[in-house]
């Protein structure tokens, strides 16, 4: 049923529902949602929460992940997500758009917005990917400033601290940083970009007692692994952060080149979602239950099977 229903809303607050999955045992799996439409696709496979990355957000804008999206911008996005899925949504806080009052304004702007969770990157702006080179980091006390401020701002919302010092000043220097987070008020650590087993598993020994966010995207620094490899390295949550943006943004490509081609769609018919599919994915028929005044929908068959209708 559609977020339009108010009995339809969990009574646990969304960053209490996070931190219990975070707590329970087994790795929490949690898929990025780049909007509405993928955060219901990965709702209905499964996934009992979502990631919003800064890196999808920005570049479904058409802009690089610089720093350049803005607070209420991202509301937008935490927004949308959060209506169509009704899940714990953790949120890419980047470095916190500023200083300790800018970090308290954003805490308290996406918890608002409906966030169960945030991390905040020890970069300096403007920031980069997590996997590039040549990151600039703020000292370990102005970080940690930052956590104890968000961690003040907040309600319910998870806390967790991200650090990129594993490139620049070794894995003991990100060992130490985590650490003064962690005693500065972060849930959790995020330690961004380790380059390979070892490194993950020497981190997680290092950290027993503080749970751990591991970041399995595509194409960047990190060897891939499984949840479940992963779990045995002693991470409690897993993010694919802009794997489903990379999915659509291919899917589009090929569109584009198909129908400039050929001036058709219809070569590509068999990979896309159908009329059906996609009503059946937003609920659309719940919606039109709730109004009496709407017409009951019947989805035109032209000549196709349901795989191919328009």
């Amino acid at each position: 049923m559609t977020y339009l229903v108010g009995a339809n809303f969990p009574a646990t607050p969304a960053g209490q529902r996070f931190r219990n999955m975070m707590l329970a045992t087994g790795i929490m799996q949690i898929p990025g949602a780049h909007n509405g439409q993928a955060a219901l696709q990965a709702k209905d496979r499964g996934f009992d929460a979502l990631y919003l990355s800064g890196a999808a957000m920005t570049a479904s804008m058409g802009l690089p992940d610089l720093g350049i999206i803005t607070i209420d911008e991202v509301c937008f996005f935490i927004r949308q997500v959060v209506r169509a899925s009704g899940l714990p949504v953790l949120v890419d806080g980047d470095t916190g758009y500023g200083e300790t009052l800018n970090v308290m304004n954003m805490v308290r702007a996406f918890e608002e917005a409906g966030a169960a969770a945030v991390h905040i990157e020890d970069q300096i702006l403007p920031k980069k990917c997590g996997h590039l080179n040549d990151k600039k980091l703020v000292s370990p006390y102005e970080m940690a400033q930052k956590v104890a401020a968000a961690a003040r701002a907040r309600r319910d919302m998870v806390i967790i601290a991200r650090t990129d010092a594993a490139g620049s000043e070794g894995l003991e220097g990100a060992v130490a940083r985590a650490r003064l987070y962690h005693e500065a008020g972060a849930d959790a650590i995020f330690p961004e970009a380790l380059i390979s087993a070892d490194m993950f598993r020497e981190f997680s020994r290092q950290l027993p007692d503080v749970p751990l966010l591991a970041n399995m995207t595509e194409f960047g620094r990190s060897p891939y692994f499984t949840a479940s490899e992963f779990e045995q390295m002693g991470y409690s949550m897993i993010i694919w952060p802009v794997s489903s943006l990379r999915a659509a943004n291919k899917a589009q490509a090929d569109l584009y080149d198909t129908l400039a081609r050929n001036g058709s769609t219809e070569e590509m018919l068999g990979r896309m979602q159908t009329r059906e599919e996609l009503y059946k994915t937003l609920r659309y028929y719940d919606y039109e239950t709730l109004d009496a005044g709407i017409v009951a929908t019947v989805l035109p068959h032209v000549g196709q099977s349901d795989r191919s209708a328009a």
